[in-house]
């Protein structure tokens, strides 16, 4: 049963925002006591945090789908609905956020570093706060935006000090069990080790974490064995440990030909050769392996590596080992540019900036982008004419409607507001007034009526009921 996970794909949902309400005050002597409509609330957001009990992306593994709560519509007497609550996901330290095409969202190093990877939907505003002097009792409210829907992937990269790296079965986990409390598994035949294991070593007054990532093989740079998997947890560790095998028994194999294949391997994978790196002769209780060990260690050391006699067995060599290891990570740490405060950067809009673009498409489709005229659209009920039209005065107040004349378009050509996959079309007709002051009963802008054969029976009959009216009164009986 698997009980570590490195790498998941993601499906979150940020809440949905509340709808706004129309609504009117009405109370024993005061029929139309003027818009009461509260404002809805704001959808939950999603969001990424480091925690340091978390070791493992195993519980996204098997629920991957997550959603955070949608906020609440307002309710009459100005009542706005309650906010939807964020969820909050606990990923360990170390973990990098990606899309799906492979780009850095976010890389989450430290305690409580968080990251917004779905925004919750705004809510919209009731009539209450839509009411204006000349708009005094609206009939329409704003509609609640829709929240963020992402698909992303979460990597691990164990963020340890120091990297035991190495052939399988060179003792990699055998030595990790002697240096710190960890207790990986341990046996006598290669991969034993399938996922890293994290200890912690005290030496002096240095206090370190050293990671058994499992054993490298030709071919791990291109991700052979897993070797992708396994090389991606060497990334952010400061000293690099090459554990040798002196006692293998494949008649092929011998400690300097390891060393040159495990660092071929780094070397095609990247980023890794400013890192420090020791080498670690290990098994040297074996007779044969202290021999091989006394036959490589020239050679080695005339490479320039500062090397290491070990036997995790017999734990021989270990303290000198530990107090190497602590001196390099110590360099490691004061070596590293100080952390600073983050600083608030603002960064205001060029004064020429309408905030939203006009393009003319190839088929002769007009194009409308921008923050603002997408989410008014998003936001708008075309149910309702007179939100309708309040939408039309937002978007000519913007200047969308001058900016399409000026792109060359006429009345009755198309104009697609929004992205291609979810835009709002319509046939443009320009208009010559602004619409506030042209409402007639709330809900209804006569901009967008259409013909209604009832209404105008109605109005002939009663034509024909004030003519019939006016002859009669000009009737005189007595006349002769």
């Amino acid at each position: 049963m698997t009980t570590f996970v490195d790498r998941v794909e993601l499906h979150v949902a940020a809440g949905n925002g509340g709808h706004g309400c129309a609504s009117v005050h009405r109370e024993k002597f005061k029929p139309l006591g003027g818009p009461d409509g509260g404002n809805g609330g704001r959808g939950g957001d999603v969001i990424l945090t480091v925690d340091q009990s978390v070791t493992t992306l195993l519980e996204y593994h098997h629920s991957p789908h997550r959603k955070a709560t949608n906020g609440k519509p307002g309710e009459g007497g100005n009542r706005s609905g309650k906010d939807g609550e964020d969820l909050v996901l606990a990923v360990p330290d170390g973990t990098v956020v990606l899309d799906k095409r492979g780009n850095v969202l976010a890389d989450l190093v430290g305690h409580g570093t968080s990251f917004v990877a779905a925004q919750g939907g705004r809510g919209g505003l009731g009539n209450a706060a839509l009411a204006s002097a000349r708009r005094k009792a609206p009939g329409f409210a704003l509609l609640g935006e829709p929240g963020d829907l992402q698909d992303i992937v979460l990597e691990l990269k164990t963020v340890a000090d120091v990297a035991l790296v190495g052939y399988p079965s060179a003792g990699k986990s055998s030595l990790i069990s002697v240096l710190s409390a960890a207790k990986p598994k341990i046996a006598d035949y290669p991969f034993t080790t399938l996922v890293p294991n994290l200890g912690v070593v005290t030496a002096g007054s240095t206090v370190y974490t050293i990671a058994d990532v499992p054993g490298l093989i030709p071919g791990a740079s291109r991700g052979k064995g897993l070797g992708l998997e396994f090389l991606r947890h060497v990334e952010r560790c400061s000293v690099l440990v090459h554990v040798l095998d002196t006692a293998t028994l494949e008649s092929d194999r011998d400690p300097a030909s390891d060393l040159d294949v495990i660092e071929e391997e780094l070397r095609q994978y990247g980023g890794l050769d400013n890192r420090p790196r020791i080498v670690v002769l290990n098994k040297i209780d074996v007779p044969d392996g202290k021999d091989l060990s006394e036959m490589v260690r020239p050679d080695l050391e005339a490479r320039g590596y500062r090397v290491f006699e070990v036997s995790a067995v017999a734990r021989t060599g270990l303290k000198e080992l530990s107090y190497a290891l602590a001196d390099l990570v110590a360099k490691a740490r004061a070596a590293r540019p100080q952390e600073e405060a983050t600083r608030i950067v603002i960064r205001p809009k060029a004064v020429d900036d309408a905030g939203f673009t006009v393009t003319r498409e190839d088929d002769g489709l007009f194009r409308v982008r921008g923050e603002k005229p997408e989410r008014w659209v998003r936001q708008t009920d075309f149910n309702n004419d007179e939100a309708v039209g309040y939408l039309a005065d937002r978007l000519g107040r913007l200047g969308v409607e001058e900016a399409l004349m000026k792109s060359g378009a006429r009345s009755g050509d198309g104009v697609a507001i929004g992205p291609e996959d979810n835009a709002v079309v319509f046939d443009w007709e320009p208009s010559v007034m602004a619409g506030a002051e042209m409402l007639g009963r709330r809900g209804e802008d006569h901009r967008f009526e259409a013909p209604r054969p009832a209404a105008q029976r109605r109005r002939n009959r009663q034509a024909e009921r004030d003519e019939a009216e006016q002859g009669y009164e000009g009737f005189d009986p007595f006349a002769s």
